[in-house]
C-alpha cells in the first residue's frame, strides 16, 4: 500500500505538524528535551507508517505499525506533561490528543487487520 494514500498516514501527518507548530510555544528551556522529544515522537510515527506500508510480509508491517502507535502514545504522554508543567493550555493540548487518539485507534485497528491477512 503506498503510504500517502491511506487516512492513518494523512492524520498522522496533521499530528506532527499541529505538533511541531505547538513545540513553538514551550519555554526556551526546554528546546533541547521535551519539545526535541515531542517532534521526535511526532515524526517517529509518520516514518514507520510510511516504513511498514512498504514492507512485504504482514509481521514486518505490524512491527512497524507498532512503533507507531507506540510513538502515539509517547507523544500523548508529552502533551499531558505539557498540561500538566502549564506550559501549554487545555485549549492547545485538546485537539492533539483528540487526533492521538485517533490515530491510535486506526494503527490499532490496522495491526488487527494486518494479523488476519
Amino acid at each position: 500500500m503506498f503510504f500517502q494514500k491511506m487516512i492513518v498516514w494523512d492524520k498522522a501527518k496533521k499530528l506532527t505538524i499541529d505538533t511541531y507548530r505547538l513545540v513553538k510555544f514551550l519555554p526556551k528551556e526546554e528546546l533541547y528535551s521535551l519539545s526535541d522529544q515531542m517532534r521526535r515522537a511526532a515524526i517517529s510515527i509518520i516514518s514507520n507508517i510510511a516504513e511498514g506500508s512498504g514492507r512485504v510480509t504482514a509481521r514486518e508491517t505490524r512491527y512497524f505499525l507498532g512503533i507507531a502507535r507506540g510513538s502515539v502514545n509517547e507523544l500523548h504522554a508529552q502533551l499531558i506533561v505539557c498540561q500538566e508543567l502549564e506550559y501549554l493550555t487545555q485549549a492547545q493540548v485538546k485537539p492533539l490528543m483528540a487526533l492521538s487518539d485517533e490515530v491510535r485507534r486506526m494503527l490499532t485497528s490496522l495491526i488487527a487487520k494486518e494479523s488476519y491477512d
